[in-house]
């Protein structure tokens, strides 16, 4: 048996540690890359218009434009993985990612600093499409949607900790010191790169004649699914740019509970994300994980609607309960999602699938944050309970659509995840 493969009786993590060898090869790259992730996203906007001297706009088109590079390219990446050789390709895009990590801080133009940026993306998120392959082939039998969920938990806590030391920076609020956290992300993710060589080689997966180069665009039942789960995907962009919006236009709550709320979830998601996500590990149930987690979620939004009635602290009390009946629907439509997107994706090219599968989620960053900005500012309470009322819907599609889409698996030879 492969030291990546388990017979379903083996626990996934012993005192918080992955079993499986590979699994915490993974879980330490993951660790690693998010760690420097999150120390610069605390403190790159302040930067580059602090410190440089641009304009929020031109910081705001830069990152943007990164953006796409980043839609643009997972797909072929994951595909290239899968044909190339996955642990190869994904040490190679590492390595591109640390080198161009820390350029963008010696930026001085908007147009360098967007060309910078790009250059990240193209590494960045082509190591995230190859990688979510890698995942999909090493945590079998049946623990690809645990180990997904095992991976946020630890991701959230690096980010949480980058954080820590990003705000340090901000506190010294000098320029060597926002530099230095650009040459710490480059350092993390440099050791990520190398970690990637301690992962076994993976079989490139060979075409068969007349079989399409990028044949996950042909298969429409997934297309569906991913558009589906990219919808679902919209809450997230509710609660991390409407939900701050939200506070400080429409509520009497003070403007630090958008802090306190981001720290809430965080814990949230490290403690229960596991325990959440254990009903999802096959296409069917995470399917019915989506409807249940819409619930919770339509539940949360309900609750944060009410908070521009009353008083500051009744403002609080409702922002924070909605939030935590809102995060429990997260992690378990989180599950849900993974359940979905690994489930109906062949095992074999598991890097163009899952490369495709975050197409949604990269798209609804172009387009939710005006979408969620008309919602939960422009039409306050209404708007929210609206979106509360569209994630209920998207879910219920799921049901009807992954029957179909696991109906159709013959004729596309994929082999679904039994769980």
């Amino acid at each position: 048996m492969h030291a990546g493969t388990t017979d379903g009786s083996q626990a996934l993590t012993r005192r918080g540690i992955p079993v499986d060898e590979d699994l915490r090869v993974l879980a330490l790259g993951s660790f690693a890359n998010r760690f420097g992730a999150g120390a610069v996203m605390t403190t790159s906007a302040l930067f580059f218009t602090r410190k440089v001297g641009f304009s929020a706009t031109e910081v705001a088109l830069a990152m943007s434009m990164a953006a796409i590079v980043g839609i643009v390219v997972q797909v072929p990446a994951g595909h290239l993985g899968d044909t190339r050789g996955p642990r190869e390709v994904l040490t190679r895009c590492m390595v591109g990612a640390a080198l161009f990590s820390a350029p963008p801080a010696f930026a001085r133009s908007p147009w360098v600093l967007a060309l910078l940026l790009g250059v990240l993306a193209l590494f960045e998120r082509s190591a995230g499409a190859v990688n979510q392959g890698v995942i999909a082939q090493l945590a079998t039998g049946g623990r690809a949607v645990l180990f997904k969920a095992y991976l946020r938990a630890v991701t959230n806590t690096a980010l949480g900790l980058g954080a820590v030391f990003g705000g340090l920076a901000l506190v010294v609020d000098e320029t060597w010191a926002y530099v230095a956290v650009f040459v710490l992300n480059a350092l993390f993710t440099g050791f990520a790169a190398w970690n990637t060589t301690r992962l076994p080689h993976l079989p490139p997966y060979r075409r068969g004649a007349g079989e399409p180069r990028l044949a996950v665009l042909r298969d429409w039942p997934y297309v569906v699914i991913v558009v589906i789960t990219g919808l679902f995907s919209l809450h997230f962009f509710v609660m991390e740019l409407g939900l701050a919006l939200y506070i400080s236009e429409r509520t009497e709550a003070p403007t630090v509970m958008v802090s306190v709320l981001l720290v809430l979830n965080t814990a949230m998601v490290a403690l229960f994300q596991v325990r959440m996500s254990r009903r999802a590990d096959s296409v069917e149930a995470g399917a019915k994980a989506l409807v249940r987690g819409s619930l919770w979620i339509a539940a949360g939004f309900a609750i944060i609607a009410l908070a521009d009635r009353g008083s500051w602290w009744l403002a609080v009390g409702f922002l924070i309960a909605g939030s935590l009946v809102h995060v429990v629907g997260e992690m378990i439509g989180s599950g849900g999602q993974w359940g979905l997107q690994m489930g109906l994706a062949p095992h074999e090219r598991q890097g163009q699938y899952q490369g495709f599968a975050g197409l949604g989620f990269s798209v609804m960053a172009v387009i939710g944050p005006p979408i969620v900005t008309f919602f939960c500012v422009d039409q306050g309470e209404r708007g929210w309970l609206m979106l509360a009322g569209i994630m209920v819907a998207v879910s219920l599609v799921s049901v009807p659509a992954a029957k179909w889409a696991l109906a159709s698996r013959e004729r596309y030879g994929v082999t679904t995840h039994s769980g």
